[in-house]
């Protein structure tokens, strides 16, 4: 009898331990279908066409997964796999999803365009959790009377920039470069183009939203309420609710554009014209913007450094010239080096395409190329020595792959309060740093490397940048600066390191909004606004694994009573 009271807290203890495992995905997959009509009645379609499982219909499963995949980091055999890829069509869909997957007990992920650099939208450090793909939401409504679009968050920015000039040739958006990237993630992050300068971030435009609560409601900005707004705007939407669409206020761009791209090696006074660029150009023209690439090349066959000067000019050749001369004249631009544009060919030569034979139609093509890639973020406030700059050309020559992009900072950006959005850097930044590394080999010895290669440098540029904190871009998710591992007593803790560089001063409000919102954190991810310690309940996982741990204890228990007692 003794022997059988020791086992009895034994089988207790592995049938709590046990609950905690993963539950079985064709489980989870039924689970959807039975409870998406019942919170989702008004849909006529057969809810089971937006439903992915990779135990019942798998090979839909893997082309809808892949699809939206921008990192081949996260699309190995051992990379974490949802349970279940939810892809809506109606806004009721999205409520259905957000509800049955509380009721389910599983971690959402939202997924928009997919180009978020760590894959959270699609991976998970969590055993049970789904999808809710938004690729379906991606209408755009372009309205030149009052210079507003409403557009959906599956959207892709190409779609964007080309809708609107189907309706106008004078009217743009500032946001970002790459063509493929969703309206989702960017708008929500705090997303920026080369009209930085003169109009600032893509949430200093941003005049309504929809958005699905915790409790399944579809609010907009009256009844959201000025705070939530507020958090969506650049705070990460992912961590508040499911974005359905954005509406945003065009900016007037001119007919005439003018763009140039001019390469010096360090031999070619690489080092002095990166030095002087940092003091010119925030204190240069609005309209004038110009990326530096630095980054290790061969030239006759000696590895060097090489800086790349790109611009956008919201004007002509002329004036932009004769601005470059009088500021900038070391970098010895010329009539010749530059090319008259429209906006939308500005876009085109910022995508990397021939604007003399690329059409813009180009930009509707939602398919972009796939490589392996790491980013990381800096922010620098005053500028590097050229003893300094000389020593970042040499280590990134050393290291031999990783290259640097600085984005200017300056106009309207210096004018904006850093609490009006919860994107926090603004005045006193000279410009931003994105670390930046691709490769196309799956290799995991070489990931390691070159994954090395961005923490190293780094670590070597701490001198250099911003301090206490040291900030960062949410926009280039960059988990090595910090994560949460889910656990509600150290939500605040774990959410504090990586916030703070993510939002300076508006890490709290934005925390204090998140615990009023979403107090059981359901809408949760590795990087994830956390709520207040104390102020959750048990998450809607916590729940399920209650629910869990009491129906294998009421199963089992008669079975070990009876086992012990004869």
């Amino acid at each position: 009898m003794k022997s059988s009271i020791i086992i009895l807290p034994l089988l207790l203890l592995s049938l709590l331990s046990f609950s905690n495992a993963a539950m079985d995905p064709d489980s989870i997959y039924q689970s959807f279908l039975q409870c998406l009509p019942s919170q989702s009645p008004d849909s006529d379609q057969d809810l089971s066409d937006i439903v992915y499982s990779s135990t019942a219909n798998s090979t839909s499963y893997t082309a809808v997964l892949q699809a939206y995949i921008k990192n081949s980091r996260f699309n190995s055999t051992t990379t974490p796999k949802p349970s279940v890829i939810i892809t809506p069509t109606t806004e009721s869909h999205v409520q259905a999803a957000v509800l049955c997957a509380k009721k389910v007990g599983v971690q959402i992920k939202i997924r928009s365009g997919g180009h978020d650099y760590e894959g959270i939208s699609y991976i998970s450090s969590e055993p049970d959790f789904i999808i809710l793909d938004m690729f379906n939401f991606r209408s755009i409504d372009v309205n030149i009377a009052d210079e507003t679009v409403v557009v959906g968050v599956g959207a892709q920015l190409g779609e964007l920039y080309y809708r609107i000039w189907e309706k106008s040739k004078v009217h743009g958006f500032p946001g970002g470069v790459c063509p493929t990237v969703g309206v989702g993630g960017h708008l929500s992050g705090g997303g920026y183009g080369t009209m930085l300068r003169k109009y600032g971030l893509t949430v200093d435009h941003v005049v309504d939203a929809r958005i699905v609560d915790v409790k399944g409601r579809v609010l907009d900005r009256s009844s959201m309420g000025e705070d939530l707004f507020w958090a969506i705007r650049g705070g990460g939407g992912a961590s508040f609710g499911v974005i359905l669409s954005y509406t945003v206020k065009l900016v007037p761009v001119p007919e005439v554009n003018t763009v140039f791209r001019i390469l010096k090696t360090v031999a070619q006074n690489a080092t002095e014209l990166v030095y002087k660029w940092q003091t010119v150009l925030p204190e240069s023209d609005d309209d004038l913007f110009v990326r530096v690439l630095l980054q290790p090349v061969t030239v006759n066959r000696r590895r060097t450094g090489r800086a790349t000067f790109i611009a956008h000019f919201l004007g002509d050749s002329d004036r932009l010239v004769a601005l470059m001369n009088k500021k900038f004249p070391e970098l010895g631009l010329r009539k010749e080096d530059c090319i008259e544009v429209s906006w939308i060919q500005s876009v085109l030569y910022w995508a990397n395409f021939d604007v003399n034979t690329t059409a813009p139609e180009i930009l509707l093509n939602r398919q972009s190329s796939v490589n392996f890639g790491k980013r990381k973020s800096d922010y620098v406030q005053t500028p590097i020595s050229e003893s300094g700059v000389r020593s970042i050309f040499d280590k990134l020559v050393e290291l031999g792959k990783l290259g640097f992009v600085f984005n200017p900072y300056g106009g309207r950006m210096y004018e904006i309060p850093a609490d009006a959005t919860p994107f926090p850097h603004r005045a006193g930044n000279l410009y931003k740093i994105q670390y930046s590394i691709g490769w196309n080999d799956a290799d995991p010895e070489l990931e390691a490397n070159y994954l090395n290669q961005t923490r190293v440098m780094h670590d070597f540029m701490t001198p250099f940048v911003s301090k206490n904190p040291r900030g960062a871009f949410l926009n280039y998710r960059d988990l090595d600066i910090g994560v949460t591992t889910g656990d509600e007593k150290n939500s605040y803790n774990e959410g504090v390191v990586y916030g703070e560089k993510y939002f300076m001063g508006n890490f709290d409000r934005l925390v204090k909004i998140k615990t009023e919102v979403d107090p059981d954190n359901f809408f949760r991810n590795e990087q994830s606004i956390p709520t207040l310690a104390g102020k959750s309940s048990v998450t809607s996982t916590g729940y399920c694994e209650e629910a869990i741990k009491m129906m294998k204890i009421g199963i089992l228990l008669p079975w070990v009573c009876k086992m012990l007692l004869g």
